[in-house]
This record gives C-alpha cells, sequence and structure tokens, in this order.
C-alpha cells in the first residue's frame, strides 16, 4: 500500500475516533438473544455440524475479549441448527510459531484459526492451506467496511478476516516525567538525557522483559527504520539493503547503549512479557514501548496503579530518514481451512456474520481498547488513552508493518536470539549485524531457488 494511500486511512482512522457520531449503541446486547431468526437450514435432519476455533484469548488480561467470542460462538450456534463449536486457546506466540505452523504443514488446521498477516499468510497460501474469502466477503456485503486487507491478500484474493489494529510505540508515566521535569523526548538525545535523569533517581527507565525476545525486537525494529528509513526491510529482501549498512548498525549501536548504560529493567533476560508490564503498570519505570494491546491491563485498576498517569507517544526522532513513521497496520486475523465441507462454510459465514459487524467491533474498541478493522459508525465512550494512541497513528508520516510479517523464519529467529546475546553483553552490534546479513544472504537465495 502507498504511504499516501495509509496516511489518509489512518486520518480517517483518528477522524472517526475524535467525533462522535449521533447514533448510540446498545452495547449490552446479546447477539445470541435472537435464536428465533434461524436463516440457516444446511441439513434437513440437523444432523451434526463440528468447527473447531482457535483463538489466543488465554491470558487473564484477555478474559473480556474471550468472553466476547463466546457469546459470538454461542449466537452462532443458535442461528445454524446441529452446529457444535470447539474453542480451543493457545497462548499467541504458540500458535503462530509451533501448533498452527505444525497443523498446516500436515494439512490439517482447525476449520477457524488466530492467523497473522504477511509471510506467514502467504506460505499458506503457497502450501494451498487457506481458504479464499473473496467471495464471501462479498456476498456478505463486507468487502468495502474494512480499513484494510493488504497483510491478508494474496494475488488480489483475501485469506483473513482482521479482527483489529495495532500500533506500536512509547507508553510513558505522565507522574513520573513531571516530577522530574521531563518533557515527553522528542528527540534521540531527549530520551537518553530522560533515562539518565531517571535512573540517577533509581527509577527504571524502561520497562524492559527479554526473556520472549520478540518483545526486544518491537523497539530495535523502529530504530532501525527511524535510522535506515522505512523500506529497509524490502532491502534486505531484495538485496538492494544489508544489515552491515552503517545507517543500520547505527541503530543497534544506539541500542546497545541503552542497555550499557543500564537504562532496562534489571534482569531483564530472566523476565517474560507479563513483566515488562507488571513493572510500567506498577509505576516503577518512566517508559515503556509496547503495542496498543497493552493499553488494557494498563487502564485496569485491579492490575495497573498508573490508570490515570499513562499517556503514549511516536518514538522520539533519530535523524534518519524514517523518522516520523510509526509500526502498525492490521496483522491479527481469523483465518479459516480450504477444506472446510460445504455445511461447515454454511456456519462460517455465519461466523463471520456473528464476529464482524458494528457492535462486536464497538464492543473490543470500549471494552478492550482495540483499535478496530472496521469503519465504526459510532465512536463514543472512548477512552482518552486510546484516543491518544489512535491520534498518534493517524498524525504519523506513515506506517510501516511489523518486520517478522515480512523477513524470512530463520532470519527473526536469528536476530531474537543475536538480540538476546547483545542484552548478555556476549556480541556486539557489528558482529551481530554480519551474522544477521550471512542468513539474509542465505534465506534469500534459498527463497529464489524455491520459486
Amino acid at each position: 500500500m502507498h504511504t499516501r494511500t495509509l496516511v489518509s486511512i489512518l486520518g480517517i482512522v483518528c477522524a472517526t475516533f475524535i467525533v462522535s457520531a449521533c447514533s448510540s449503541l446498545n452495547l449490552n446486547a446479546n447477539p445470541s438473544n435472537r435464536k428465533g431468526e434461524t436463516t440457516n437450514h444446511p441439513t434437513q435432519k440437523n444432523d451434526p455440524i463440528l468447527l473447531t476455533i482457535r483463538h489466543t484469548q488465554v491470558k487473564d488480561t484477555q478474559k473480556k475479549r474471550l468472553a466476547m467470542l463466546q457469546e459470538v460462538v454461542k449466537a452462532t450456534e443458535a442461528k445454524v441448527p446441529g452446529l457444535s463449536i470447539t474453542l480451543d486457546g493457545v497462548e499467541d506466540k504458540v500458535n503462530r510459531f509451533e501448533k498452527l505452523r505444525s497443523e498446516m504443514a500436515a494439512g490439517n488446521p482447525p476449520e477457524i484459526f488466530d492467523l497473522f498477516g504477511g509471510t506467514d499468510t502467504k506460505d499458506y497460501v503457497k502450501a494451498d492451506r487457506l481458504l479464499d474469502l473473496t467471495p464471501i466477503l462479498n456476498e456478505l456485503g463486507l468487502i468495502d467496511k474494512f480499513y484494510s486487507f493488504e497483510e491478508f491478500t494474496v494475488n488480489g484474493k483475501i485469506y483473513g478476516i482482521p479482527m483489529a489494529g495495532y500500533v506500536e510505540g512509547l507508553y510513558y508515566n505522565k507522574k513520573l516525567l513531571e516530577q522530574q521535569h521531563v518533557k515527553p523526548p522528542q528527540t534521540w538525545d531527549e530520551l537518553l538525557a530522560a533515562a539518565a535523569k531517571f535512573k540517577a533517581q533509581k527509577i527504571t527507565p524502561f520497562a524492559m522483559a527479554a526473556k520472549d525476545s520478540w518483545v526486544i525486537n518491537m523497539m530495535s525494529n523502529t530504530m532501525w527504520v527511524r535510522t535506515a528509513g522505512k523500506d529497509s526491510i524490502e532491502g534486505f529482501l531484495d538485496g538492494s539493503k544489508r544489515w552491515t549498512d552503517a545507517d543500520v548498525v547505527d541503530a543497534f549501536e544506539k541500542y546497545d547503549t541503552l542497555v550499557k548504560n543500564g537504562y532496562f529493567q534489571e534482569g531483564s533476560l530472566a523476565l517474560s512479557y507479563a513483566e515488562q508490564q507488571n513493572k510500567f503498570s506498577s509505576g516503577e519505570a518512566a517508559f515503556m514501548f509496547d503495542g496498543s494491546w497493552a493499553n488494557t491491563p494498563l487502564l485496569d485498576p485491579e492490575k495497573s496503579s498508573i490508570v490515570g498517569d499513562v499517556g503514549f507517544m511516536s518514538f522520539p526522532a533519530m535523524g534518519g530518514p524514517g523518522d516520523g513513521y510509526i509500526n502498525g497496520g492490521w496483522s491479527n486475523a481469523y483465518g479459516f481451512s480450504k477444506k472446510a465441507t460445504p455445511v461447515q462454510l454454511v456456519a462460517i459465514k455465519e461466523f463471520i456474520r456473528q464476529m464482524y459487524n458494528e457492535n462486536m467491533q464497538k464492543r473490543q474498541l470500549v471494552e478492550e481498547g482495540m483499535p478496530p478493522a472496521m469503519k465504526l459508525q459510532d465512536t463514543s465512550n472512548v477512552s482518552p488513552l486510546i484516543t491518544q494512541i489512535l491520534t498518534v497513528f493517524a498524525q504519523s508520516n506513515g506506517a510501516f508493518p511489523a518486520f517478522d510479517s515480512r523477513i524470512q523464519t530463520k532470519v527473526r529467529e536469528k536476530l531474537e536470539r543475536g538480540m538476546q546475546e547483545l542484552i548478555g553483553g556476549r556480541t556486539t552490534p557489528t558482529a551481530l549485524m554480519a551474522d544477521i546479513q550471512k542468513q539474509q544472504e542465505a534465506s534469500n537465495k534459498e527463497e529464489t531457488h524455491s520459486k
């Protein structure tokens, strides 16, 4: 998608959430109450129809999201005679990198599953595992109601329906910044000065958990885009850009400065992702780089002591061509198995009707702070923090996708391990980038030969 087009989409998103529509939805409406409106009769005898939905709503912070999915399941079952749906909950990274991948290789994925866009979707289309959703979306009148299907479109066909959007950036503790007379930093030097000031006051500058290696590369991804440009990933893939280029290495050297100066959470290599959010939500850290999905626990009074003190901003400028761009888009969706039978397809269509509508998307936004994938008519009752997040998204120069939606698996894995080694002091930015470049060249060559 061209930057200009994406920026216009983001502008629409921002306007949608800042200006409330006149209409007001009944957010307590339960779609399962309409059991008498059955319109689908896949069989005369109501023979059993079985579906499995692989979801990733398994964390304590996702209970509301899971409850909404359970409501959708009940409503879908009520509309399709003989239908029985099994919910299979798996942690998102385990689902994406282990379970779903092995199921796709074996050709036996669930009928409905949490699907990541970009490379994952393209790989599964190439393996002929995904259901083409284009005719179904057209039939249901949904094709024009979403902001973007870009990450799930392969050769002009749509293979995933996004659930929500995301944006990554820097959360900050307003109270701590005010107490130390620090303004939200707009440049790299200002960020370093702020971090030094907080450390001197024995306040952790950055909440950071590095045991889950993917967490590290959220911020590093944004940093190398700042210094090397938003098209750097595409350059790595086509060979026009190298990880060893000075502007790429510069970002990792700056990251190493944060490590060596002790600005990250102590003992981060032994801490899981939840500990990063716990450190920040307890008021013990000034900054935390994370995604928009993190707003939910931060705004939960039972889990957070800083509910009224959370701010969100784009990562500060670093003096490179990628300044002002932000990591964001619509990367998580439900995908569907190509092996679904005709009666299962009837149930799948009803699931899509129940899941993808104004009411459910609005509830996700208000109750969970999830930026919608669909264009809402009613935008009232949105929290100030999610409004700020969406405004930052919309006011950026444009968006770029997360590197792991584009880069090859072996490169991603090597970078994740390498960043843990960097944090542990076992490698240097220069040596790490040389290793990554070797893997990149090997993966590019392997990809070329497989075409």
